[in-house]
């Protein structure tokens, strides 16, 4: 529910034209205290955004994609790729502030209060007079680490951005025509036949001499380098490690014991009343609801005066038809089960015992508490162990940013060895051999993280053998490594890696042959069809249904020139080898209902409205002189 208003849902369309995530400029980090000496790695508007603002940026987001997904895989925050689309995004928010700023775009208080009104976890807010419950708005922002004016700010801000780009995807438009003669193409059918020419097919056709063998190894001397290697050691410091050093006495695990007696039973204390109602909706007319008050007084110091005639009452006097013939008799029930007013005035009773009046918004009840259920405390022996547990897992998440500031400490100021941070926290030092710059596709842990690899190979690491900082891998885990050992990148000579070259030279031939073969059969076949052979049964395929076809078969068969059919197409597909596309019959789209037409028509619009906000963004770019001074990778 609460994810409505952290993603500001309402803007979404607006966004989704970079296929990104959504927008973090508001971190709040101060680009001052991070300029300085700190590169320059982009330009907007001749504002720098420096590697500081970057790699800060950049952990902000990864460690708030963690802590929302737990199960994500944290090598993808980690690549180069993600973390240069980091990068691009605060291109984009600075392009889309500066613009917002010189068009002078403001989001007006009547525009923020209809947006307010429109997320549903706030909506739910309304009280039946329509004013907004003050107290709840703050808890539901509280609860996620906001304040109703940092909030409302941070909207007013998204809202006045989302001008930039909105104004102009607002406008797209489309008519049946147009929309019918684009959605009829993009959704066509075609029959084709495919003949397929593999390239392994081809390796036994490959002739291979010394001088060939040569001949591409010096060409090609970039793929048979060893990459530059590391022996590194390196000590991780996790939840677990200050978990495992808690120790715990006694005293502690009787004292929780008894504060947590009611949780530990594993259950929830029900309680069994009867009441009287009479109803009186907070619709009802005041004068009419202190009558039906005054009613609920009356028959409370009737009961009061004699308690044992409570369900005998109730069944001439109380208005709930549900409860009335049982002599108001509720049955058991727990906490959450009635409306708040019922359950504060139940459980705070003693049994046996007749409330005042209590109010809600059915009407005045007058309840009886005639039972009191409490689940079964389990002894400490049978509870023990959780006891440990849980007071070990609580101890531990708060003792955990003491023990990491130690261990930052540690590593920094006894830079020359790791043993100290062992030692001292009880780590385990930790030794690999044949680390690379760039994560293997089978790391794992802390050699998985890009961050850590990059702190590894920095020159100070690398030249005098010092401590990593402590790297921060998210997640209560943090990372320090040094490099013990450093070999740079070498050239391989033709010796060492002859059956590599000959294996990549024969794949690279057999590529060559296949191409040949089909391409000889495609002029074939165009000057006489009756002479194809060899092509597989006909398949009918679409862009929504291209039936496992690899992508370059699927565009070549939907793209072929259908003027005269047969229509005959040839594709490369890549490494794999060649293909010819037969097209035998153009076939309409399946779907024509009106329904179909809608959606057609609506994801048209979209498709148009984005290609226009794109465009638009690109164009901002030039205006604004935007710069890039890292390649993307």
């Amino acid at each position: 529910m609460l994810e409505s208003i952290r993603k500001h849902s309402k803007f979404v369309m607006i966004l989704l034209f970079l296929l990104i995530i959504p927008s973090f400029i508001f971190v709040g980090i101060d680009q001052s205290y991070f300029s300085g000496s700190s590169p320059t790695v982009a330009r907007v508007d001749g504002q720098d955004i420096t590697q500081n603002d970057w790699d800060n940026t950049h952990r902000y987001e990864s460690d708030r994609l963690r802590a929302e997904n737990p199960g994500m895989d944290s090598k993808l925050l980690d690549s180069p790729e993600a973390r240069y689309a980091s990068l691009e995004r605060m291109v984009r928010d600075r392009v889309f502030q500066i613009a917002a700023q010189k068009m002078h775009l403001v989001t007006s208080d009547a525009a923020l209060a209809r947006t307010l009104q429109g997320i549903p976890a706030i909506a739910s807010l309304r009280k039946a007079d329509g004013s907004l419950d003050a107290d709840g708005y703050r808890a539901l922002l509280a609860a996620q680490g906001m304040t109703p004016e940092g909030y409302e700010a941070s909207l007013r801000r998204d809202m006045s951005l989302g001008q930039v780009v909105g104004n102009v995807m607002n406008t797209a438009l489309a008519t049946p025509v147009v929309v019918n003669a684009a959605m009829d193409a993009f959704l066509q059918r075609r029959e084709i036949q495919v003949a397929q020419f593999m390239a392994k097919d081809f390796v036994g056709q490959v002739k291979v001499s010394d001088e060939d063998l040569k001949a591409y190894y010096q060409a090609h001397l970039a793929k048979f380098q060893q990459s530059e290697q590391a022996k590194v050691e390196y000590v991780v410091l996790d939840l677990k490690t200050v978990r495992d050093g808690i120790e715990l006495n006694e005293s502690d695990l009787q004292t929780y014991y008894k504060e947590n007696a009611a949780r530990l039973a594993g259950g929830q204390e029900e309680r069994r009343a009867s009441h009287i109602l009479v109803n009186a909706p907070k619709s009802m007319p005041a004068a009419e609801r202190e009558a039906a008050k005054a009613k609920a007084q009356a028959i409370y110091d009737k009961v009061k005066a004699n308690p044992a005639s409570f369900a005998e009452v109730a069944k001439t006097e109380s208005q709930d038809t549900g409860s009335a013939a049982q002599g108001g008799d509720l049955g058991f029930f727990a906490r959450g089960a009635m409306v708040p007013e019922f359950e504060q005035a139940a459980f705070s009773m003693e049994k046996g015992a007749i409330s005042a009046v209590v109010e809600s918004e059915f009407g005045f009840h007058i309840i009886e508490l005639t039972d009191v259920k409490q689940p079964p405390v389990p002894s400490f022996a049978s509870v023990r162990e959780k006891i440990a547990n849980d007071l070990k897992d609580q101890q531990a998440q708060r003792k955990f940013a003491e023990v990491a500031e130690v261990f930052a400490n540690t590593v920094y100021e006894q830079a020359e060895s790791l043993q100290p941070a062992v030692e001292k926290l009880g780590l385990k030092l930790q030794t690999v051999d044949g680390v690379t710059r760039e994560p293997r596709p089978d790391a794992q842990g802390p050699l998985a993280s890009q961050a850590f690899l990059d702190a590894l190979f920095s020159a100070d690491s690398i030249d005098n053998k010092r401590n990593t900082d402590a790297i921060d891998l998210g997640a209560n885990q943090m990372v320090a490594g040094r490099v013990v050992s450093y070999q740079p990148t070498k050239q391989l000579s033709f010796d060492e890696v002859t059956e590599r070259v000959k294996t990549l030279y024969m794949d690279q031939q057999a590529v060559v042959l296949a191409r040949e073969a089909g391409e000889a059969k495609l002029k074939e076949w165009r000057a006489d069809p009756a002479k194809a052979q060899g092509l597989l049964p006909a398949v009918v395929v679409a862009r929504d249904n291209p039936l496992g076809m690899p992508r370059q078969v699927l565009d070549a068969a939907l793209q072929a020139k259908t003027d005269a059919l047969p229509a005959w197409e040839g594709v490369g597909l890549g490494d794999a080898g060649y293909a010819i596309v037969k097209v035998n019959k153009i076939l309409p789209s399946t779907d024509r209902s009106a329904d179909s037409a809608r959606q057609a028509s609506l994801q048209y619009v979209q498709l148009i409205s984005t290609a226009e906000g794109a465009a638009y963004y690109e164009l901002l770019k030039k205006k604004f002189k935007v710069q890039f001074k890292v390649p993307r990778p």
